[in-house]
């Protein structure tokens, strides 16, 4: 009885989710175009090129050192930094995973920054490159940036996969130095 009565639930419910979908389709045809939530829109907008830059890791770079050298003249700027350069060979405690609380990390492990502003010849901020995926997991980035934090310099980073028109990455690395 029991096996009849669960294959009973599972035809119907079957049957249930098919009704529901027709009548959703049919809702769906029958809205006009211009009705449609403005979220789907958005979501079948597709970018053009000019919007989003299809270049390589070589190119952003060469677009932010021209950028940050006509914007920043009154500093020197050098590029891929180790992370040794700036903390030295250290080791410190950090917390960058949950699942990690009380972690040591060396400063060699560290992605090396895309760029380094200078007065002088002390360091005065960060500039990092990558997609967004590396800035946010990627323990090279996160060992990078806490290093900088220890050290008290700003880090400012990019992601490549994101236009970064040209006011918006000076407004910002202004913003921090």
């Amino acid at each position: 009885m029991g096996l009849l009565k669960n294959l009973l639930k599972a035809v119907a419910g079957d049957a249930i989710d098919k009704i529901k979908e027709n009548i959703e389709q049919t809702v769906k045809a029958n809205i006009p175009q211009q009705q449609r939530p403005v979220q789907q829109a958005a979501a079948q907008k597709s970018y053009s090129t000019e919007e989003q830059p299809d270049r390589t890791d070589a190119e952003w770079k060469a677009y932010f050192r021209e950028i940050i050298h006509t914007s920043c003249p009154g500093y020197i700027v050098r590029e891929n930094v180790p992370v040794t350069d700036i903390a030295g060979f250290v080791s410190d405690e950090f917390q960058l995973y949950k699942t990690r609380p009380r972690q040591v990390y060396k400063a060699e492990w560290g992605q090396p920054y895309s760029f380094v502003l200078y007065q002088g010849a002390v360091p005065a901020a960060v500039v990092m490159l990558g997609s967004g995926h590396s800035h946010s997991s990627n323990v090279k980035y996160l060992v990078a940036r806490m290093f900088a934090k220890k050290s008290g310099l700003p880090y400012i980073n990019f992601y490549t996969q994101m236009p970064n028109e040209r006011d918006y990455v000076v407004s910002r690395i202004r913003k921090f130095l």
